[in-house]
Parts: C-alpha cells; sequence; structure tokens
C-alpha cells in the first residue's frame, strides 16, 4: 500500500499554515490600496462638482451667507455603490470647501481629505500623505 502517513499530512497542512499566515496580510492590504484607489476617484470627481457649482454660482454654498454646504450627488456619497467603503462629505464656506472620504472600516491612511485648493490629506497616521495618494 501506497499513501501518505498522518505524519506527512500534518507537515503539510503545517506549510500551508505558515504560507498563507504570511500570504494574508499583504492581500489584505492589496484590497485596502484598491479601495482606497476608488475612494480618491470618487473624491476628485466630487472636487469637479464642487468646481461647476462655483462656476455656476459663485459660491461654494448653496446660500449667501455662506452657511449650508452642497449636497453632493447620490453617486458620490457612497464608494462604491451598494456596499459603501467609503462616505463622502463636504464642508463648504462661501470661497473654500474640504471634501473627506470617510471609511467604513480600518485603514492606515484612516479618512481622505481634499480642498479646494487641491491640498491632499489624510487623518491616519501610519502612512504618509504621498503614500495614502498614490
Amino acid at each position: 500500500m501506497s499513501g501518505f502517513t498522518l505524519i506527512e499530512l500534518m507537515i503539510v497542512v503545517a506549510i500551508v499554515g505558515v504560507l498563507s499566515m504570511l500570504a494574508y496580510p499583504s492581500y489584505v492590504e492589496h484590497l485596502r490600496r484598491g479601495y482606497r484607489a476608488e475612494a480618491r476617484t470618487a473624491l476628485l470627481e466630487a472636487q469637479q462638482f464642487m468646481e461647476r457649482f462655483y462656476a455656476a454660482n459663485s459660491r461654494y454654498t448653496t446660500d449667501a451667507a455662506g452657511t449650508t454646504s452642497p449636497a453632493l450627488p447620490a453617486r458620490l456619497q457612497n464608494v462604491p455603490a451598494g456596499s459603501p467603503r467609503y462616505t463622502l462629505g463636504v464642508v463648504a464656506t462661501v470661497n473654500s470647501y474640504t471634501l473627506t472620504a470617510t471609511t467604513a472600516t480600518t485603514d492606515k491612511c484612516g479618512n481622505l481629505t481634499l480642498t479646494n485648493t487641491g491640498v491632499k490629506g489624510r487623518s491616519g497616521s501610519e502612512m504618509s500623505v504621498q503614500d495614502c495618494w498614490k
């Protein structure tokens, strides 16, 4: 009779376990980078929306007093639509705004931000702004 012994099978299981333990964190980080890319794209689309709003109204707020931020289009409020990983929001004054992509999960970059002057930011401290926005 030929076949594998229990010891041989246990060694294979141990090797597979060690390999998956090493590969899984890298896989998860790769997924999170993809999710951040979706959020960055949505922030840039929201920035275009805000600039079009400003071109039409000569201000970033919906009222002349500068107290009410415009609502982002529904397609930009949750990224991706259906099962959102990020929620986009805007805080605006008459002459400026800050867009924020708030993460629904834990992420090394935290929440991503973008201002009317193009300044990019993040709330997390584990990665630099450049790494979060590349």
